[in-house]
């Protein structure tokens, strides 16, 4: 068997060949119409690791029959990419595989950009990281940007089968039989991830005794070859940071059960910094008001989460988020402080009132500092009608009640009173 992983040798190594990304690679589709026309440009393809991006590449190169090269921007030197650059002038034309293009430094990136520019090179840039965030706007601007997604079931299930039969680059030759709960597991268990799968399944072969001629791989040694596939959440990546926000916007829609879901996957990942924040924003900007004491409780359950660690922390923090999501929501008191502050930051301040500015030193009385001043607690209620806001704001109004919680809809009655 070759010593070459058995992931690496299933890599397409034509376009027909590829499995899932149809909405790139299958009929009709933008990088397939750049196969068969022999008119590539150069691309951004990101998404999670294992789902295709060195695939497409790969199937790209054999399927127009252009040399293909491959380079990490971290590991690799300027003086690997001159080798490959001399290949292009000699050749025509080269496609370069450049993993982890976004830490491309400045000096790969100014070597490079001329051959982009003239065609020599075409560059498929493979990264895990959104490209509108981490990649230099000299090469995103060169590139034409597909995002991959991580393959379904089914499209899992297919590779795994084709691994199994292919007697050339698979296991055909080993008369392997896979269980049906097995291949369920290893289809599943990977969260699209073909790469990690396939490993699993020449782990779990190589390491399981034939019985007479045969291989038999059943659903127990299928899940002690992939006993957990960690998804993509890299704290840097994209998918953090689509996690968080579907996180808030789950409890802000006062969804429990996907709540439940996101806070899972971001304590999967270990994230408890993350969870946090995140929680504490929630509790002030989408329950707010309606439920002030939700902020405290919040809090709290994060501080006992924070001393007992995972995997007992789990248990206050979905206390927290079961409450947060059936809480009423009021996003009254964000609303009025970014509208306060879009004021300010518009020019739209003034002045201080005379009556309020500071009369605490001698001679301020002579200069009208704090003479009208009415000191509310000297009045019934501890409240009197006077100006507080400049003369050319004085009558802005920021915050607008919510009725959804009883806290707020006392504080709207008293605010009503007030005007």
């Amino acid at each position: 068997m070759s010593i070459k992983p058995l992931a690496f040798r299933m890599r397409p190594r034509h376009i027909d060949e590829m499995i899932g990304q149809e909405h790139l690679v299958g009929e009709g589709k933008i990088i397939r119409r750049m196969v068969l026309a022999k008119q590539l440009s150069s691309m951004i393809l990101y998404g999670p690791p294992g789902i295709g991006k060195t695939s497409i590449a790969s199937a790209i190169a054999g399927s127009t029959q252009y040399a293909f090269r491959t380079l990490n921007a971290v590991t690799n030197n300027k003086k690997d990419m001159e080798i490959v650059v001399q290949e292009a002038k000699m050749s025509g034309k080269v496609i370069l595989l450049l993993d982890e293009v976004h830490r491309l430094d400045k000096t790969k990136q100014d070597f490079l950009l001329p051959y982009l520019e003239n065609g020599m090179i075409t560059l498929i840039g493979a990264t895990t990281s959104n490209p509108y965030h981490a990649i230099n706007p000299a090469i995103r601007s060169r590139c034409q940007i597909f995002e991959l997604h991580p393959l379904s079931i089914k499209d899992m299930k297919t590779a795994i089968i084709r691994s199994l039969e292919d007697e050339e680059r698979g296991l055909g030759k080993l008369n392997v039989t896979l269980e049906k709960e097995a291949l369920e597991h290893f289809a599943a268990g990977s969260n699209g991830d073909v790469r990690s799968a396939l490993n699993a399944l020449e782990l779990a072969v190589k390491s399981t005794s034939p019985e007479g001629d045969s291989i038999t791989i059943s659903p127990a040694i299928a899940e002690e070859c992939l006993q957990k596939k960690s998804f993509s959440h890299d704290k840097d990546g994209d998918a953090h940071y689509d996690v968080m926000s579907a996180f808030q916007k789950s409890i802000r829609g006062s969804d429990v059960n996907a709540s439940l879901h996101y806070l899972g996957r971001l304590i999967e990942a270990g994230d408890l910094p993350t969870i946090a924040r995140r929680l504490i924003v929630i509790a002030y900007e989408d329950i707010g008001l309606a439920s002030p004491q939700a902020g405290a409780r919040t809090l709290a359950a994060i501080e006992s989460a924070e001393r007992l660690g995972f995997p007992e922390g789990r248990i206050p923090l979905a206390n927290a988020v079961i409450e947060l999501c059936l809480s009423p929501k009021s996003n009254s008191a964000i609303s009025a402080i970014d509208s306060a502050l879009s004021d300010i930051r518009s020019g739209k301040s003034g002045t201080v009132p005379e009556h309020l500015k500071d009369a605490h030193y001698k001679g301020a009385k002579e200069l009208g500092r704090g003479v009208e001043y009415k000191y509310p607690h000297s009045y019934q209620n501890g409240w009197v009608k006077q100006q507080y806001l400049p003369d050319t704001i004085k009558n802005a109004t920021y915050y607008e009640p919510k009725i959804t919680g009883k806290f707020e809809q006392a504080l709207k009655q008293i605010y009503e009173n007030m005007k």
